[in-house]
């Protein structure tokens, strides 16, 4: 499966942000699908991921500032970020799997990153 992602930008804090992230070719594997963060100098962490039936997770650091979504018919993945904060600042990339974990698993397909910076 081939992801794009795109939506990220500046904004300040308190402010808001959807991310899109498009899927195509195969995407048998996309059972789960969600978005991993990282700061510089921080290891890659998991956001919030969503499966097929709609099932989703999120890090306890959103606090229910952040929605994940999915329209399956369009293979497109969303975030809503919401209430953001400056540590929230950090390159966000879409990713698919049959399972996403914290540790990313090396079958994970990654799309190439959007860049979300919030200012405070």
């Amino acid at each position: 499966v081939q992801l794009q992602a795109s939506g990220g930008g500046l904004v300040q804090a308190g402010g808001s942000l959807r991310l899109t992230c498009a899927a195509s070719g195969n995407t048998y594997s996309a059972v789960v699908m969600g978005w991993y963060r990282q700061a510089p100098g921080n290891q890659r962490e998991l956001v919030a991921s969503i499966t097929r039936n709609g099932y989703t997770h999120y890090a306890a650091f959103v606090n229910d500032r952040f929605t994940v979504s999915r329209d399956n018919a369009k293979n497109t993945l969303y975030l809503q970020l919401n209430s953001l904060k400056p540590e929230d600042t950090a390159v966000y990339y879409c990713a698919a799997d049959f399972q996403l974990t914290p540790v990313p698993r090396p079958s994970t397909s990654w799309g190439q990153g959007t860049l979300v910076t919030v200012s405070s």
